[in-house]
């Protein structure tokens, strides 16, 4: 029996001493799997920052998301509420113009990375285009029929 339980508890502490020598415990950079708690951070990263369509309808929705890693403060601008240090989350966002956005992320030791991209807002159609065929309502997927004697009647 004291056998058994020896062999147990140095099988166990063995495991223990590969499993710190892989992770680097202890140790910092790429190579640590494994962080103690309060140990140091790794660099901040921003892990994804994008809009869930590339072109909206003037009016239109959009969801604008984003992801950062070991940030203590997230700024995104043009200034939204709601961005706080998160490793995913979206916000609603309607811009009434093409806008350019850009995401600000700053790491425990002070260092700043940063992204960007342009999401491209098109005038709404105008009363007569509703039936017609553009470049908006194609990017929506509908099904288009073009009738040619409506479209000779109106030059």
């Amino acid at each position: 029996m004291l056998v058994r339980l020896l062999t147990r508890v140095l099988a166990a502490v063995a495991l223990l001493a590969l499993v710190w020598r892989l992770g680097s415990v202890g140790g910092s950079g790429a190579d640590s799997w494994i962080r103690p708690v309060g140990g140091p951070r790794g660099p901040v990263r921003i892990l994804q920052f994008y809009a869930t369509t590339g072109m909206l309808v003037a009016g239109g929705k959009a969801k604008l998301c984003y992801g950062v890693e070991n940030a203590k403060a997230v700024h995104i601008s043009p200034r939204l509420p709601g961005v706080v240090p998160a490793l995913n989350r979206c916000l609603e966002i309607g811009p009434e113009r093409t806008t350019h956005y850009t995401i600000l992320a700053e790491g425990f030791d002070g260092a700043f990375v940063t992204r960007f991209f342009t999401l491209v807002v098109e005038d709404a159609p105008d009363a007569e285009d509703r039936g017609g065929l553009n470049f908006a309502s194609l990017r929506r997927g509908r099904s288009h029929f073009l009738n040619l004697d409506a479209a000779r009647a109106h030059p």
